[in-house]
């Protein structure tokens, strides 16, 4: 006799999010992971800075100018340990790196974040409108992507002086054409689709098409454009201090260390710019890995 038949009675085990897949495939690769946790680390020791520096660097009462140029591992008279050394005017070159994190990163995630809203928003409306507008706007894009970014942030570092502030306005004045483009693309794509036509047919308001229904769909490039201008902005910064028409000498950055210590570098006080350079590269490089990894996970064809 047949053994009667159960029913299998236990709930169907849920799919995973497309939020949970995505963060778990981001981190399935090892070099996306650690590159992950040396940009927290690093933010991290950038924003507790004030609280963990051994010294602030640009508070002159802090000062010793006897403490100038002393090797790594160095103590000073007053019994503080100077680890990565100090440069000319006596500062700790490891509170030097700390702050200066601080200024490079802010002028990266200012820079970034403000082109990426002014550039998104140019590139919807011109998708969206179509017509003399969307010519117009390319026309200008063009004509500014065909400059390179350096030479566009020394023009304008040239009208407007230097100064941390200004380096961030610099760069979103070069940086936004980037963002308008690509976003430009994406949306001539999607407002051919059914759900804008639909929108469209229920005659709702134009901003809430472009930011309701356009803008969510257009935000995965936005955010690896956005991650890889970071770290970019961060690179022309040092290069712009690095030169003298950057960060002044009173504001912490990396590349106004880097600048401080070249002209030392032939006489053998390599560290007063050698330590500040390789924060800068695994910086810039923690950010790349997180954007190459971010392009793939978000990418089209690998979410589906």
């Amino acid at each position: 006799m047949a053994e009667p038949r159960t029913q299998d009675t236990s709930a169907p085990t849920p799919e995973p999010s497309r939020l949970s897949k995505g963060i778990a495939d981001f981190f399935s690769s090892p070099a996306a992971a650690i590159a992950f946790l040396t940009l927290l680390i690093i933010c991290c020791l950038a924003l507790f800075a004030p609280w963990i520096s051994p010294q602030n660097p640009y508070d002159l009462m802090q000062l010793d100018i006897m403490d100038g140029r002393l090797p790594p591992g160095s103590e000073s008279m007053t019994g503080l340990v100077y680890h990565l050394g100090t440069d000319s005017q006596g500062r700790d070159i490891l509170s030097g790196i700390l702050y200066g994190l601080r200024t490079s990163l802010l002028v990266g995630v200012l820079s970034a974040f403000a082109a990426a809203i002014i550039g998104t928003s140019a590139g919807l409306f011109a998708a969206y409108m179509g017509g003399r507008m969307e010519t117009a706007m390319m026309r200008l894009v063009d004509l500014q992507l065909s400059f390179p970014t350096i030479l566009m942030a020394l023009m304008m570092l040239a009208v407007l002086g230097k100064g941390v502030p200004n380096v961030v306005i610099a760069l979103i004045i070069a940086e936004w054409a980037t963002y308008a483009r690509t976003v430009r693309g994406t949306a001539l794509v999607e407002r051919e689709k059914e759900y804008i036509e639909a929108a469209r047919m229920l005659r709702l308001p134009g901003w809430r098409i472009l930011f309701r229904h356009l803008l969510p769909n257009c935000l995965a490039p936005v955010i690896v454009i956005a991650t890889m201008q970071i770290a970019r902005a961060i690179g022309l910064e040092a290069t712009l201090s690095f030169l003298g028409l950057g960060a002044s000498v009173t504001e912490p950055s990396l590349g106004m260390l880097i600048s401080t210590g070249y002209q030392y570098l032939l006489t053998g006080l390599y560290w007063i710019s050698f330590f500040p350079g390789i924060a800068l590269l695994v910086t810039i490089a923690a950010i790349n890995l997180v954007g190459d990894r971010l392009r793939d996970v978000l990418n089209p064809r690998n979410m589906s």
